[in-house]
């Protein structure tokens, strides 16, 4: 059991544990030489994959401009890479499930952010004062019995 302290003096005597450096981040590439990072948002999860290359994205298979096909999508996937400007320098490969287009949307972004975390350690102060490492905690509320939907009643009638 440590020593009882009896004054102030003997507080300011004590020794104070000390204080542990920031965690250093690290690169974090698989054989290949890819970084690797999953991202959700709603019901989708993405899993992405980044290395250096001239641009090319796919997302399951297919073009990204074919799969993501209004302006809006593409242009939510491009912010990580945009605020980090390392817009045309990363291939991206992408499989991505469950959701809607803009959920899926959401989560490459999510994982975009995080991989290039993980390739380049130094863009974290960058991504992470724009929110993009963070998670998206928000999701579809569940449905209550004794009503229509989550918080929709039925309609009420006197008579």
């Amino acid at each position: 059991m440590p020593e009882t302290l009896s004054s102030l003096q003997d507080l300011k005597g004590a020794a104070a544990p000390a204080s542990e450096p920031a965690p250093r981040y690290v690169q974090k590439l698989d054989p290949q030489g890819r970084a690797y990072a999953t991202g959700k948002r709603k019901d989708a999860v993405a899993r992405v994959w980044i290395k250096p290359g001239p641009g090319k994205a796919l997302v399951n298979g297919k073009a990204l401009d074919s799969y993501f096909a209004r302006p809006v999508l593409r242009m939510i996937l491009q912010q990580p890479l945009g605020v980090a400007k390392r817009t045309g320098q990363y291939d991206l490969t992408v499989s991505v499930a469950g959701g809607g287009l803009s959920g899926q949307a959401g989560a490459v972004r999510h994982g975009l952010a995080k991989a290039l975390v993980n390739y380049e350690p130094d863009l974290r102060p960058v991504l992470k004062k724009e929110g993009f490492l963070t998670r998206d905690p928000r999701v579809v509320e569940r449905k209550k019995y004794g009503k229509k939907k989550a918080r929709r009643s039925f309609q009420f009638s006197k008579r």
